[in-house]
């Protein structure tokens, strides 16, 4: 087990598409492991492998922040194959500490998921779920939450940040 240096809102290698997995090694299970620490850590409940610097499609999500070993979930190269309904809720990011704002997501996502034998699965997941499998495979595709606002409330959170940043 190690803990892993989450990269910050700035970082370039947030914005940058994950390769996907191929053979699923050791090394990609400590991986996982280590994701997980550094989740519960962090407090978070998911985090992808671009916010430790590795450009992999690979994320987990622990709704049990860690107290229930049957609710973590691991994601390999998932795909959001259908949403439905819409949620309004506030939102975080483990690479964006101590700003959260309010965002819509999908009620409900299925997801296709690569499960380590290769295999693949459709997950479902609704409320906080489905907001974390849309949050973390966003993360692979480069993308962030605040990257759903416009460029005005985009300006506002960034100074927000640096501010706090600036005082830490």
């Amino acid at each position: 087990m190690a803990l892993r240096t989450v990269i910050t809102w700035g970082d370039p290698r947030l914005k940058t598409n994950s390769a996907d997995v191929g053979e699923w090694t050791p090394e990609l299970e400590q991986l996982v492991t280590d994701l997980f620490e550094t989740g519960i850590e962090e407090e978070g409940v998911g985090i992808a492998a671009p916010q430790v610097g590795v450009n992999l499609n690979i994320a987990v999500i622990d709704p049990s922040s860690g107290e229930n070993p049957s609710q973590k979930i691991v994601l390999i190269n998932p795909e959001i194959l259908r949403t439905e309904g819409s949620q309004v809720g506030q939102e975080g990011c483990l690479s964006i500490p101590g700003i959260h704002e309010t965002l819509e997501r999908p009620k409900k996502v299925w997801v296709k998921n690569r499960k380590r034998d290769g295999s693949w699965e459709e997950l479902e997941g609704e409320d906080l779920l489905a907001r974390a499998f849309c949050h973390e495979i966003d993360h692979l595709r480069g993308r962030l939450f605040v990257d759903y606002f416009g460029p005005v409330k985009r300006q506002i959170i960034q100074r927000k940040y640096n501010k706090m940043r600036s005082e830490r």
